[in-house]
């Protein structure tokens, strides 16, 4: 009879989660000719990294259990109403969009739109979203999101800087009255670029040679002050004027771009986005024509397909860090695509009216409270105002602060005694009521009589230079679906048009795709994680601190690392983390000068844009014919460059899909010559419960939970890429000024704009890794290494699998070399991933890392069926290839160049030496679920040279 243990485990989430199984796993053992999981791991991970202990960690738990506990765990929040601010809202997410998109894996397990023929719906949610920037910003060109705010202006520093060659200057000004968590971050970034931060009120800025300058408006205390004069004075200095603006504010404030600002940024969060504790959230990025090819990030732009329509691709790809390298002017790799869906789909829904009437109420309250508290002799610091005041108390800070607890308020107090209040969507009449009582205690004062005298008295307490008088969201998309009906019906339209992986699998090498549980996705819209501003108070909080503490303890037990800092939100951010703290370190030791980073060519694509960021020196490392890094120019290099060694940024297992042997002795040559190793986390899918970073002997390394551990790609962002490290390093993790983290050192500063990045989407990774336990996390990694090796085999026969071991294994992924097939046929890389469409698929990773093959990654997800499909398809195709060399097809014409093909296609006349049925339905299996791109091939030349990266028109459409 079976055991309890054993029911209790049969019932654990690892079952769900990997996608063979057990007479298949069974069958594709046997096909790669392993007697069980464990045998083919012994081939595959060489025995002096294999951990042979279990994981120290809880076992698996059911979903149910999972979820009862982090329900407990969120129980232990409290959520105050919220004034805070600080550029953190409390907004009311429209139901149709938290329903439709935020919960819906159509929208959030789609993948970044680089095939974009199969990504329309998705691109033109962006667009929408560059739409509503460009047209409230009142900027010429926005991109499709960066990760937060502070983040952000740091982009905007470094741009400012690119960007005026004739200023010599490297001081870089700060207003005064810009949010704290910004100039945190800019102070960090500012050190290893040698800029000199200087901070003063806006009128100190004439004393100052600078080459740029941030001015916060309105600014964080509430104060609306004209910023022209000071972009004006910026200008005559040929220094780039950077503005930090609010999107609501906006919609009653006259626009930056009126005003002659070179770049307008800030955060989209109350445009529809929970405040999670500190995001993920959309930050937007505006700039001038000008400097359309140096603006950071990712731009969506329009382009057309092969028969002439309009279509949506993502612009200048080739400014991508993979591709530049060191050469990057960033090293962002990523976007927040699906919070900036959200928002931009907030303001699709409500529209420019409706956005209007949003702002003026949250207007008309702030300036009911403003009234009323002057009313009774409390001084309001700030005069003009969209929605916060600053106030000089009347009575007893203490007391107000007593009431204020008693009453279930936050609101932020300064450093001298003042108090802030921001007011948002959420605030109601009676909140309102509430605040007098808190701060003025016993009072005759009414809302309505208040509201009454000022919409008398027609009162703004806006600068009446500063009210917008310009319109905005005029395209029909704004003003076409405000009824709930409508708006349904769009996001449905649009999801239609995107492949994610509620369709079928996404391979792709270096992205680990995987299952995005339901059950992992549901707390992150519970009330108790999604209302909390970052910056509450700690009493506040404790649900939050135990997620954190638990999940950097699972962390650590996965790594070997010592300690885990959570404050990087995407692996970029990680990487530029992870050098901080090496640098950190080498200067507290008198090795400052150690400055030269060794990146072999095998490494992930973002590392030496994030070196050189660091002001680091990238030195390439050869590797061999195998892909392996070549140990004999490693060792040159690092003697060479001798006390001046930083450190080795290395991916393992590498980025050619292979455990290398020699790693062990890597990280010696780098230890034994003064540096530290960074190891990138992109591939530590291939690691867990199998091997650690820190026992292979990496210092550091990033975990990108958007890959390894559940969060979902969201179509391009949110990402997540913590950093654990030695003990060495842990007194150089970063901290944060608003709300210090107890643990961390105090001197060091913020690399994001929150103590703990993307907090809200730390839920899923928890709930991953509790519902695997410690051997589940160990099985799926097997499984991962089992469907790897599974599609070798299928596929070898066909194309070559450029690395492999010795033995010819793999690791968790492989390449798959096309460019023989081109040789023979020319027929390219991006005609097989065009074809792929026609299959139903989602195109591997093409030309990455080595130009002209595929990198296909199938993950512990997919099961045997769905492989053989994908493995069917990529064998067809070939057959396909082989028509097209013998001259059946000709060369001009066959379905792998004309791929992708639209259901338009197969309308009237055909004149093509192939069948409809060849074009559309190539095998039996597609025609269950066939997924129709919704244009034909888009052409990416004619896009970078029309740069256009706005909302089309419907004309547009109309004509073709």
């Amino acid at each position: 009879m079976t055991s309890l243990t054993d029911l209790e485990y049969r019932n654990a989430f690892i079952d769900r989660h990997n996608g063979p199984d057990p007479q298949q796993q069974q069958d594709m053992l046997n096909q790669v000719n392993a007697k069980d999981l464990d045998d083919l791991t012994q081939q595959i991970v060489p025995a002096n990294i294999l951990l042979n202990e279990p994981l120290s960690m809880e076992d698996a738990v059911p979903e149910a259990e999972a979820l009862s506990y982090l329900k407990a765990v969120a129980d232990q929040n409290d959520v105050f109403t919220s004034y805070i601010g600080m550029g953190y809202h409390d907004t009311h997410v429209p139901n149709v969009i938290l329903r439709n998109v935020l919960e819906n894996p159509g929208w959030y397990t789609a993948y970044t739109p680089y095939q974009p023929e199969i990504a329309q719906g998705r691109l033109q949610a962006l667009i929408n979203y560059q739409q509503m920037v460009i047209d409230l910003t009142g900027m010429e060109i926005a991109n499709a999101s960066l990760l937060d705010e502070a983040t952000a202006a740091a982009e905007a520093m470094a741009m400012a800087k690119r960007s005026v060659r004739k200023n010599k200057s490297q001081s870089f000004f700060v207003d005064a009255n810009a949010h704290p968590q910004t100039l945190d971050v800019l102070r960090t970034r500012a050190e290893y670029y040698g800029f000199n931060i200087i901070t003063g009120k806006l009128s100190e800025l004439e004393n100052h040679h600078v080459f740029g300058a941030l001015i916060q408006y309105p600014g964080s205390n509430g104060a609306v002050v004209d910023p022209e004069p000071y972009i004006q004075e910026l200008h005559r200095k040929d220094a780039l004027a950077i503005v930090a603006t609010d999107l609501m504010a906006l919609c009653l404030l006259r626009s930056p771009g009126e005003m002659g600002a070179d770049i307008v940024l800030g955060n989209s969060q109350r445009f529809g986005v929970p405040m999670g504790f500190g995001g993920p959230h959309a930050a937007f990025f505006a700039v001038r024509e000008t400097h359309k090819r140096a603006i950071p990030g990712r731009i969506i732009g329009v382009s057309k397909d092969t028969t002439g329509k309009p279509a949506l691709r993502m612009a200048l790809q080739t400014r991508e860090q993979h591709i530049r390298r060191e050469k990057a002017t960033s090293n962002i790799c990523t976007a927040q695509v699906l919070l900036a869906n959200m928002a931009g789909f907030y303001a699709v829904y409500h529209g420019p009216e409706g956005l209007k009437r949003i702002a003026e109420r949250i207007h008309r309250l702030t300036g009911i409270l403003s009234e009323g508290l002057e009313a009774k002799g409390v001084r309001v610091v700030n005069s003009h105002f969209f929605d916060t005041l600053t106030i000089d108390p009347l009575h007893n800070l203490e007391l107000i602060q007593e009431r204020a607890e008693k009453h279930r308020v936050n609101f932020r107090v300064t450093s001298d005694g003042r108090i802030g209040l921001s007011v948002n969507e959420t605030t109601t009449r009676d909140d309102i009521e509430e605040l007098f009582d808190i701060l003025l205690g016993d009072n005759d004062l009414d809302v309505s009589d208040i509201d009454r005298e000022l919409e008398a008295q027609n009162t703004t307490f806006l600068p009446e230079n500063l009210e917008r008088t310009t319109d905005y969201l005029t395209h029909p998309v704004f003003n076409s679906h405000h009824s709930e009906t409508k708006m349904l019906r769009y996001l449905k339209m649009l999801e239609n048009r995107d492949l994610a992986l509620n369709h079928s699998m996404i391979a792709l090498g270096s992205c680990t795709m995987k299952l995005n549980a339901t059950a992992q996705m549901i707390p992150v819209t519970w009330e108790k994680f999604g209302r909390l501003h970052p910056f509450a108070p700690a009493t506040q909080t404790a649900g939050y601190q135990t997620l954190v503490d638990e999940l950097q303890s699972m962390l650590k037990s996965i790594t070997g690392f010592d300690a885990i800092s959570l404050q990087p939100n995407s692996g970029a951010q990680g990487e530029y983390a992870g050098l901080l703290a090496i640098r950190k370190y080498q200067e507290a030791n008198g090795e400052g000068q150690r400055n030269i980073c060794l990146i072999p060519q095998s490494a992930h694509g973002t590392n030496p844009a994030s070196a050189q960021m660091m002001g680091l020196k990238v030195v390439v490392v050869k590797t061999d014919d195998q892909g392996n890094v070549d140990q004999q120019d490693l060792e040159a290099k690092a003697e060479q460059a001798g006390d001046q060694l930083c450190c080795l940024m290395i991916t393992y297992p590498s980025t050619h899909g292979v455990y290398e042997e020699g790693i062990r002795h890597i990280c010696e040559v780098i230890h034994q010559a003064g540096g530290q190793v960074y190891m990138d986390g992109a591939n530590l899918n291939a690691q867990v419960g199998l091997t650690r970073p820190a026992d292979i002997g990496a210092d550091v390394s990033h975990m990108n939970l958007h890959k390894t551990f559940a969060i979902p790609h969201g179509g391009g962002g949110p990402g997540m890429g913590p950093i654990g490290v030695g003990a060495h390093l842990a007194p150089f993790l970063p901290n944060h000024c608003v709300t210090p983290i107890e643990e961390r050192n105090p001197l060091m500063g913020a690399v994001s704009a929150s103590a703990y990045g993307s907090a809200s989407i730390l839920t899923i990774s928890w709930m991953y890794i509790r519902l695997l336990g410690a051997n589940g996390l160990r099985k799926a990694t097997q499984t991962a290494l089992l469907n790897a090796n599974y599609l070798v085999e299928r596929l070898k026969d066909y194309y070559p699998i450029l690395y492999t071991a010795p033995n010819g294994r793999v690791a968790h992924e492989c390449i798959l070399d096309l460019r023989p097939l081109k040789a023979q046929t020319g027929i390219t890389e991006v005609d097989i991933a065009k074809r792929l469409m026609d299959y139903g698929f989602h195109a591997p990773t093409m030309s990455f890392p080595v130009a002209g093959t595929f990198m296909v990654e199938p993950t512990e997800s997919e099961s045997k069926d769905e492989l053989d499909r994908f493995a069917d398809a990529m064998i067809a195709i070939y057959h396909e290839i082989q028509k097209v060399g013998n001259g059946t097809w000709p060369a001009e014409d066959n379905p792998l160049v004309n791929a992708p093909h639209s259901q338009q296609d197969l309308i009237g006349d055909w004149s093509h030496p192939y069948s409809r049925e060849t074009a559309a339905f190539p095998l039996a299996w597609v025609g269950d679920n066939k997924f129709w791109p919704a244009v034909n091939r888009i052409d990416d030349v004619w896009g970078d040279r029309n740069l256009f990266c706005a909302c089309p028109t419907t004309d547009s459409y109309a004509e073709n």
